[in-house]
């Protein structure tokens, strides 16, 4: 493979392989190692990593799930691409889920709810100051979910549901965007802050204009990949 490197995973490590070897494959799409429409091809793959082509094969289906690879019939599977169409379309719809969200917190969300969200924000802000993208990433997913939880709406959380591996695709790449981290954690800080001070409308304005700043942010990377 042309001008790339994978890390060989250590077969002495404790954790267990499959797991090793999706959070490999993951990062390296997440850092544009594999970059949209590239074929992953199970062989080669193994080889790089040092590892047989099973536990390749169970990483290359739950990234699939997750919506980082797709899978093409009669040619293999391939690495993401990111339409502008399904971009817009995720986008419209998870900013109305996400205000509407945010806004029933603010009127619902128990004190011990609000301050979880303020316990992810500082373990999120811990995360950036170390430069894990990984785990940013986690807390920052994390903090989407308590926000749906406090919203006391078991359809809502349904309806987030159905967009989970287009959102966590896209999440990926706007975090990965050099600067957006810091503006992410600051929009989330803002979004509790008006959750907590009971501003329906302020939350809602709050959590919208966050998934407008994400979009863009997105947005730009699709444009200078082009």
């Amino acid at each position: 493979m042309a001008e790339r490197t994978l890390l060989r995973i250590r077969l002495d490590n404790f954790r267990p392989l499959g797991e090793m070897v999706y959070e490999s494959l993951r990062d390296a799409i997440i850092n544009q190692v594999l970059k949209p429409g590239e074929r992953l091809m199970e062989t080669e793959l193994a080889e790089e990593m040092g590892v047989s082509r099973t536990p390749v094969r169970e990483a290359i289906r739950k990234l699939e799930q997750e919506g980082y690879v797709v899978m093409i019939p009669r040619k293999g599977a391939y690495v993401a691409g990111l339409s502008i169409k399904d971009i817009h379309e995720v986008f419209e719809i998870r900013g109305a889920l996400e205000s509407l969200a945010a806004g029933l917190a603010a009127e619902r969300a128990t004190q011990e709810e609000i301050e979880e969200m303020e316990r992810n924000i500082v373990l999120e802000a811990s995360h950036f100051e170390s430069n894990d993208l990984i785990k940013t990433i986690e807390v920052d997913t994390k903090f989407h979910e308590l926000i749906f939880k406090a919203s006391k709406n078991d359809r809502l959380l349904g309806m987030i549901s159905n967009l989970r591996e287009q959102v966590q695709r896209f999440r990926t790449t706007t975090l990965a965007v050099s600067g957006r981290l810091k503006f992410a954690l600051e929009e989330h800080r803002r979004i509790v802050e008006a959750i907590a001070a009971r501003d329906v409308q302020l939350a809602q304005q709050m959590a919208k204009d966050h998934i407008e700043s994400a979009e863009n942010a997105l947005l730009e990377v699709i444009s200078y990949q082009k």
